[in-house]
C-alpha cells in the first residue's frame, strides 16, 4: 500500500476517534442521584435548549443520570424515571411539569433484614384499588392520581402510609421497609366466660367488650356498672350502682375514669341507674388488685371506661328508649383524619308516670315507712310530691394527625334534679327537698408513637362535681342547706419503650390537684360551717412487663413515689410497690400471684342517715391528718391499703374454673365514712379494716348455652382502738354470695335468667326493754347493743331477660328487650337503723329492695 494511501487512513482514524471524543464530552459527567433541578440546568448548556417549568413541581425530584447520548435519549431516561410530561415547543424550548396520574412499582420488605413481603395488601384510599405483593413482595399500579395516599398491611407490622408520587415507578422500584408490629404484653387473653363480650386477661384484670356484650340476667342493655356485679368479689349491698363495693370496700375507694378522667358522680336516681351511655363506651376493665403503677387512688379497686377512640370512614349512631329514658348517640366523620362523637340521655320519669318508675320511686324514698319497736305504724297518711328528672351528654372530638400522632378530646356532663315534697295528713307535717347534683368534666389525650419502639401517652383533664340541696324539714321549723364542690385537675405523662419483643418499661408522672368545699347550714340548733381545703400530689412511677417466648410467663413489677401536700395541714412521701405474676403450670392451668400498695386522699362522709329524707346522704371530703377537732371538719387521715392474692384458673374447651384467695387492709377510715348508724355515728374515731376472702366460679359454655355458679367468702372486721370491743364486723361483711345463672342464644334470640343469695348485713340493735334510752345526756340518745353484733335477713333475688335482634332495613337494625327484677317479689331488707321521734320514742327505720320491677325497651342502630 502506497504511503501517501496509509498515511490518509490513519488520518480519518484520527479524525473518527477525535469526532467521538467531542461528542461523549458535551455532556458532563453526573453523579447518580442528584437534583432534577439542577441537571436540567447543565443540559441547558450542554445543549443551548431552554426548559420551562414550575419551581415547586421539580424541586424534590431526583434522578439518576444517564450515561452520555443525544438529548431526546435523555429527556426519554428523564420521562421514565419521574413520569413528567416533557413536550418539545422548538429546536430550542421544551417545557416539562407533572402528570396528574402516575404509574407506581415497589418492593415491600421488613425493616429488620429487608426480607421480602408477600401477600401484603396494597390499597389506594379513597377508592377500590388495591392489589397484593407477589412472592418477591414486589407490586405495581398504572394511572394512580399523584397524590393518592396508599396504606400498606401484613399481618405482624404496622400499616404503612405513603403518596402515590413517593412510589413513582424506577429501575429498580422503591423500597419500603414495613415496622414490626410490638404488642403490649398485657393484652394476653386467658378466657371467655359468663357471657360474651366479658374476658379475663393475663393480668387478672376483667374486660367488657360493650360491642360484642351478650346478655345478663336481669339487663337489658350492657350498663356498665351493674355488670361488673356479675363477678365474684364486686356487689352493690344496696342494689345501686353508686354504691359498689369491691371486697368489702366502701364506694369511694372505687376509681371510677372515663376517658382517663376521674368521675365523682356514677349514678342517676340517686345510684339506681348508671350515669355513663354504654353504646359509645368501646371497652371496661375492672381491676381487683395487682394494679399497674400508672394509676393512683382507688384504695379497693378500678373501673376505668373508655369510649369508642378509632374514626370510622362512615357515620354510625342509634337511638332507643326504655321505661325510665330515652337516648341517642352516634359519631360523625368530618375528614379522614377528623370525627365527632355525641350521646345524650334524659329521663321521661317527668314525663310518664311507668311501672318501673314507680318501683324506682318506692325504692328511693322509703325512709318515711317508720315504725316503733312495738311494729305499729306511726305515719298512717302520707302524701308524697315528686318532680324528678336527669340527664347526661357526652362529647368527643378525634383528630388523627398523621399514622404516629392521635389527639382525642372528650367532654361529659350528668345531671340530677329533684324537688319532693312530702306530708303526714294526721300530723300536719310537711318536708321539702330541692337537689341539684351535677358533674361535669373534660379532658384530652395525646397519643405519639416515636420510633418503632417508643411512645408516649399525655392526658390533661378538669373534673367538677357539685351538689346543691336544700332540706325543709317539719314545716320549715328546721332547714338545713347543705353544698359540697369538688374540683380536680390532673395532668399525666406515659412513656412506654420496648426494650424488645418480651421486655416493656413504661415510667410515666402525675400531678393532680384537688379542691373540695363543704358548706352547712342549720337554723334549729343554729349552726354554720364552711370547710374548704386543698391537695397536690406529685407521683413518679415505673414499672417492667415481661411475657416469656411462649407466653408461659407473663409479669409486671413497678412501683409508684408519691409526695402529698395538703396546704393547711401536712405534707407526707408515700412509697408504693405493685406486683403483678400469672404463670402456667401446666397447659391448662395458671397461676396468678398480686400484690400491692396503694393510698387515696379524697372520702366520702354520712353525717345523718336521715338527710335529705334519706335520699343523698354523703359529701366528699380531703383527708386532712390533723389533731384538733372543728365541728364538721372531722379528722381523716390519708387512707393506705395493701392487698395480696393468690389465684388458680383452669381453663379447657369449654370449661372454667378460678379460685383466688385474698388478704387486704386498709388503715386511716373514720366512722364518719363507714355509715354507723349506732353509737359511734358522730365519734369520729380513726381505725382500719382488714379482709380475709376467697373467690370462686365454674362456668361452661357453648355456641347457644353458657351457665355459671359463683361462691365469694368475705370475713371483714373493723379495728378501733378506742370502741369496745375493739373489732368486731364491717359494715359490708357479708360473708357469703353465691350467684347461679345462665343465658341461651338461639339465632337472634336472647335469654337470661339467674338468682342471687347473699347473707344478710350486719347492725346495731337498741338494747331491750326500757332502758334504751338515755334520758340523762342531751339531747336524749338511744343506747345500743355491740356494734354490728346483730344481721340483716338473708337476701335472695331472682331476675330475668329477653333480648330479640331483627333488621328494619339493610341499613338499619333494631333490639326489643323485657327483664323483670326481683320475678318473685322478694322483700328484702337492705338496712336496718333507729331514731327518736318528737316523743323521744326509738322507732324503727326499713331500707326494703326493688320489688317486682319489669322494664321493656327498644333500640335502633345504622
Amino acid at each position: 500500500m502506497p504511503k501517501t494511501r496509509r498515511n490518509s487512513i490513519l488520518l480519518f482514524y484520527l479524525i473518527l476517534l477525535l469526532a467521538l471524543f467531542s461528542s461523549r464530552a458535551q455532556v458532563k459527567s453526573f453523579p447518580k442521584n442528584i437534583s432534577l433541578v439542577s441537571y436540567i440546568r447543565q443540559l441547558e448548556k450542554d445543549f443551548d435548549v431552554k426548559f420551562s417549568y414550575v419551581d415547586e413541581d421539580l424541586q424534590p425530584l431526583l434522578v439518576d443520570t444517564p450515561e452520555a447520548g443525544s438529548l431526546e435519549a435523555i429527556l426519554d431516561n428523564i420521562r421514565n424515571q419521574t413520569q413528567l410530561i416533557i413536550k418539545k415547543l422548538s429546536n430550542r424550548y421544551y417545557t416539562l411539569s407533572k402528570s396528574t396520574t402516575v404509574d407506581i412499582c415497589a418492593y415491600v420488605l421488613d425493616n429488620y433484614s429487608e426480607n421480602s413481603a408477600p401477600g401484603a395488601s396494597v390499597e389506594v384510599l379513597g377508592s377500590s384499588i388495591s392489589t397484593v405483593t407477589d412472592a418477591n413482595g414486589r407490586f405495581t399500579l398504572d394511572n394512580i392520581p399523584r397524590k393518592a395516599s396508599i396504606r400498606i398491611k401484613h399481618l405482624g407490622f404496622k400499616p404503612k402510609y405513603v403518596t402515590a408520587e413517593d412510589l413513582v415507578s424506577k429501575n429498580p422500584c422503591s423500597k419500603l421497609l414495613f415496622n414490626l408490629n410490638y404488642q403490649q404484653l398485657d393484652e394476653v387473653v386467658v378466657f371467655k366466660f359468663l357471657t360474651t363480650g366479658l374476658t379475663k386477661q393475663t393480668d387478672g384484670s376483667i374486660t367488657v367488650n360493650t360491642e360484642d356484650f351478650g346478655i345478663l340476667p336481669g339487663l337489658l342493655e350492657p350498663d356498665v356498672l351493674q355488670t361488673v356485679q356479675a363477678l365474684p368479689g364486686i356487689k352493690s349491698i344496696d342494689e345501686t350502682v353508686s354504691d359498689i363495693n369491691i371486697r368489702g370496700g366502701t364506694n369511694d375507694q372505687n376509681l371510677i375514669l372515663w376517658d382517663d378522667i376521674k368521675m365523682y358522680q356514677s349514678g342517676h336516681f340517686f345510684g339506681l341507674i348508671s350515669a355513663f351511655n354504654p353504646y359509645l363506651t368501646e371497652h371496661v376493665t375492672i381491676i381487683k388488685d395487682g394494679t399497674s403503677a400508672e394509676y393512683g387512688d382507688g384504695v379497693s379497686g378500678i373501673i376505668s371506661m373508655q369510649s369508642k377512640n378509632k374514626i370510622e370512614g362512615n357515620f354510625f349512631g342509634g337511638a332507643g328508649f326504655n321505661m325510665i329514658s330515652a337516648d341517642v348517640h352516634g359519631q360523625v366523620p368530618i375528614s379522614e383524619k377528623l370525627a365527632f362523637q355525641f350521646s345524650a340521655r334524659r329521663s321521661i320519669t317527668d314525663l310518664v308516670n311507668t311501672p318501673t318508675y314507680n318501683q324506682f320511686v318506692k325504692r328511693a324514698f322509703q325512709d318515711t315507712d317508720v315504725e316503733d319497736v312495738s311494729g305499729q305504724s306511726s305515719d298512717t297518711n302520707i302524701n308524697q310530691d315528686e318532680t324528678f328528672y336527669f340527664y347526661d351528654f357526652t362529647a368527643k372530638v378525634l383528630y388523627d394527625i398523621n399514622e404516629q400522632h392521635k389527639a382525642r378530646f372528650s367532654f361529659i356532663n350528668i345531671n340530677n334534679n329533684l324537688d319532693y315534697t312530702e306530708t303526714a295528713v294526721n300530723l300536719a307535717r310537711t318536708d321539702q327537698s330541692n337537689l341539684n347534683q351535677t358533674n361535669l368534666s373534660f379532658g384530652g389525650t395525646l397519643e405519639s408513637i416515636w420510633t418503632d419502639r417508643f411512645s408516649t401517652k399525655l392526658n390533661a383533664y378538669y373534673s367538677n362535681y357539685n351538689l346543691d340541696s336544700e332540706n325543709r324539714i317539719n314545716n320549715g321549723q328546721q332547714i338545713l342547706d347543705q353544698r359540697n364542690e369538688v374540683i380536680e385537675t390532673s395532668v399525666k405523662l406515659n412513656t412506654n419503650y420496648q426494650l424488645n419483643t418480651n421486655l416493656n418499661w413504661l415510667n410515666g408522672y402525675q400531678f393532680s390537684e384537688v379542691g373540695i368545699s363543704n358548706f352547712t347550714d342549720v337554723t334549729q340548733p343554729p349552726f354554720e360551717s364552711n370547710i374548704k381545703g386543698v391537695i397536690r400530689t406529685n407521683s413518679i412511677y415505673s414499672e417492667i412487663s415481661y411475657a416469656s417466648p411462649n407466653k408461659k410467663l407473663v409479669a409486671r413489677g413497678g412501683g409508684r413515689l408519691n409526695y402529698i401536700v395538703n396546704v393547711q395541714y401536712f405534707d407526707e412521701f408515700i412509697v408504693e410497690p405493685r406486683l403483678n405474676l400469672s404463670y402456667s403450670l401446666y397447659p391448662n392451668l395458671q397461676l396468678e400471684v398480686k400484690g400491692e400498695f396503694k393510698n387515696q386522699t379524697t372520702n366520702q362522709i354520712i353525717d345523718l342517715e336521715q338527710n335529705f329524707l334519706g335520699i343523698e346522704k354523703r359529701r366528699w371530703m380531703l383527708s386532712n391528718n390533723k389533731n384538733d377537732t372543728i365541728p364538721g371538719n372531722p379528722n381523716l387521715p390519708v387512707v393506705k391499703s395493701k392487698q395480696g392474692s393468690l389465684g388458680l384458673n383452669y381453663d379447657k374447651g369449654r370449661w372454667f374454673v378460678g379460685l383466688e384467695g385474698y388478704y387486704k387492709e386498709v388503715d386511716g377510715i373514720s366512722t364518719v365514712t363507714q355509715g354507723f348508724q349506732n353509737q359511734n355515728q358522730f365519734n369520729g374515731e380513726i381505725g382500719k379494716y382488714d379482709v380475709k376472702g376467697l373467690e370462686f366460679l365454674i362456668n361452661y359454655k357453648n355456641s347457644y348455652f353458657s351457665t355459671w355458679f359463683s361462691y365469694a367468702y368475705n370475713l371483714n372486721n373493723y379495728t378501733f382502738e378506742d370502741i369496745v370491743p375493739n373489732v368486731f364486723p364491717n359494715n359490708l361483711d357479708i360473708r357469703h354470695t353465691i350467684t347461679f345463672a345462665g343465658t341461651y342464644t338461639y339465632k337472634n334470640l336472647k335469654l337470661g335468667v339467674g338468682i342471687n343469695y347473699r347473707t344478710g348485713k350486719p347492725f346495731t340493735e337498741p338494747i331491750d326493754g326500757l332502758d334504751s334510752v338515755d334520758f340523762t345526756t342531751f339531747p336524749v340518745s338511744i343506747i345500743y347493743k355491740e356494734p354490728n353484733s346483730s344481721r340483716l335477713p338473708d337476701y335472695v333475688r331472682a331476675d330475668a331477660s329477653a333480648i330479640y335482634n331483627f333488621n328494619i332495613s339493610n341499613g338499619v337494625k333494631a333490639t326489643a328487650g323485657v327483664s323483670i327484677l326481683n320475678i318473685f317479689n322478694k322483700e328484702n331488707i337492705l338496712n336496718t337503723y333507729y331514731k327518736l321521734n318528737d316523743r323521744d320514742e326509738i322507732v324503727t327505720i326499713e331500707n326494703v329492695s326493688l320489688g317486682f320491677t319489669p322494664n321493656l325497651s327498644f333500640r335502633v342502630s345504622f
